[in-house]
């Protein structure tokens, strides 16, 4: 009987968990993972000097703080490092955020095709997730408002969004703001940030400098390249950080993470490299996978969300199993109420090929 043992917290079995993108491929000498938008580039190689660095001093522990990446992090944006809070990556930060401002019968908002984690985070907390319809793929400022009670405490808004790649332009984040009251909590979440290159793209800095009810979410894990130290950030008031902070473990950021994170973000040279690549590949795929009568969604990150007919013999499945069985692996994303639609990260240059050259073969384009 279940009454014999421990039982979580009511609706916490509820819950559908998180589950990456896939990365293997069985029976397949050499695999190339595009399902989790990793940096094809990998990190800056002072990154990766300083992460070796700290192994002479495992048996030390961390900066409870993280007082020098979040100067770091102040130096680059030009941010007050003591409205910083890092954390062990976005994930961390979000469960963080949602434990510190929602309580049971709380309601919070995202959008239709919202990064998997708001609502899982929601729940564990003990709130509930209320969605917001979007348009064209893209979160819809006039769904969200209608969608706020006096129950809502936070509203979460991925720009760019995972896993459509399309954004609001900050004059539409600004006016989601303005609709909003002022006890509700607006999370952007930019982990995507630094790839767009739209100048009405704004990823909250200014409206964070000049709110109480702003918090903007950053991470290294994907311009930077530093995915498996799980780190990130956030920007936001001094009351939200002071709440947070009370919270927030102690060493929630490891001292290789940590001296990874500094390195990486004072490599410009890098960062830059990085951006460029993105913009180059991410065209030419786009355009290549628009060529073979495939309607892809127009994104400004490092990915695509790429939709296939309904039609038997060239669905999404069909292709995922023909690509996975050459060792491309993309992502299914029926969990996000996509079940006609891969997602593709940009790769190496190798692996955009192979992608290409493949889905040519799956609909009978191949010369």
């Amino acid at each position: 009987m279940t009454a014999n043992r421990p039982q979580p917290r009511p609706g916490v079995l509820d819950i559908a968990p998180y589950v990456p993108g896939k990365s293997t491929a069985p029976g397949v000498a050499k695999v190339y993972k595009l399902s989790s938008n990793e940096s094809p580039l990998g990190p800056s190689p002072k990154a990766v000097d300083a992460y070796r660095t700290i192994a002479t001093h495992l048996q030390d522990y961390p900066d409870g703080s993280a007082t020098e990446l979040r100067e770091a992090i102040g130096r680059a944006y030009g941010l007050d490092p003591a409205r910083i809070i890092c954390g062990a990556g976005s994930d961390d930060l979000i469960n963080l955020i949602a434990r510190g401002y929602l309580k049971d019968g709380d309601e919070a908002i995202h959008t239709t095709h919202g990064f998997l984690m708001y609502p899982i985070a929601i729940l564990g907390a003990g709130a509930k997730p209320v969605v917001a319809a979007e348009k064209n793929y893209t979160a819809d400022v006039d769904a969200i408002l209608a969608k706020v009670t006096p129950k809502t405490k936070i509203v979460f808004i991925a720009n760019p969004n995972n896993p459509t790649g399309t954004y609001l332009p900050f004059d539409e984040i600004k006016r989601l703001h303005a609709g909003l009251p002022p006890h509700v909590l607006l999370v952007l979440d930019a982990a995507y940030a630094e790839y767009v290159r739209r100048n009405d793209y704004e990823a909250g800095i200014e409206l964070v400098a000049t709110s109480e009810n702003v918090l903007m979410l950053r991470t290294f894990s994907k311009i930077y390249g530093l995915a498996a130290l799980r780190l990130g950030w956030f920007y936001a008031s001094e009351s939200i950080v002071d709440a947070l902070n009370r919270i927030r473990g102690p060493f929630n950021v490891s001292a290789p993470a940590s001296a990874a994170g500094i390195a990486a973000i004072g490599d410009n040279g890098h960062l830059e490299t990085s951006v460029a690549f993105n913009a180059q590949w991410l065209e030419w795929v786009t355009k290549e996978l628009t060529a073979l009568g495939l309607t892809v969604t127009p994104s400004v990150a490092n990915f695509l969300l790429i939709h296939f007919p309904e039609t038997p013999g060239k669905t999404a499945a069909e292709a995922d199993a023909f690509l996975t069985k050459r060792g491309l692996v993309l992502r299914r994303v029926a969990a996000y109420h996509l079940p006609h639609a891969l997602r593709m990260s940009v790769g190496s240059e190798e692996a955009n090929r192979l992608v290409i050259d493949a889905l040519k073969e799956f609909l009978g384009k191949a010369p």
